[in-house]
């Protein structure tokens, strides 16, 4: 029976799920949407609670932000983060109130790291109407 190495198993239960590394550090980006919840309030605006892995060392290199993108590029949200998230991996925020254009059926969710920029995997979300 062969070995396989705990980094090495991850790589390859990753590929299996379709998660390219599975977080390990540079693979996949600096700051990763790996998952989006959309809900839609009373008043017609959206809550987005996104969560996100971030390959975070402290202050010089973390995840600062998220946005809502419209598929034309329109920014229509932006969550700033306020300080590094180091001891908890992945970790979820939420922003409320984004308004979103009727015409609009999906967003993209893109993470902003401040070192890397927008370098990982960002999410198309269907909005429920």
């Amino acid at each position: 029976m062969k070995r396989w190495k705990m980094p090495t198993l991850m790589v390859v239960i990753g590929l299996m799920l379709g998660l390219g590394s599975v977080g390990i550090a540079g693979e996949m980006g600096a700051a990763n949407v790996i998952d989006v919840t959309v809900t839609r309030a009373g008043d017609g605006t959206f809550r987005f609670d996104v969560t996100i892995e971030s390959n975070e060392t402290g202050w010089d290199a973390y995840a600062d932000a998220f946005e809502i993108v419209a598929p034309d590029g329109q920014v229509l949200g932006t969550r700033v983060l306020h300080h590094p998230h180091v001891d908890e991996q992945p970790f979820t925020r939420s922003l409320s109130g984004v308004e979103v254009p009727a015409s609009l059926d999906r967003v993209t969710v893109r993470a902003h790291h401040n070192a890397a920029g927008y370098d990982g995997r960002t999410m198309e979300v269907v909005l429920p109407r």
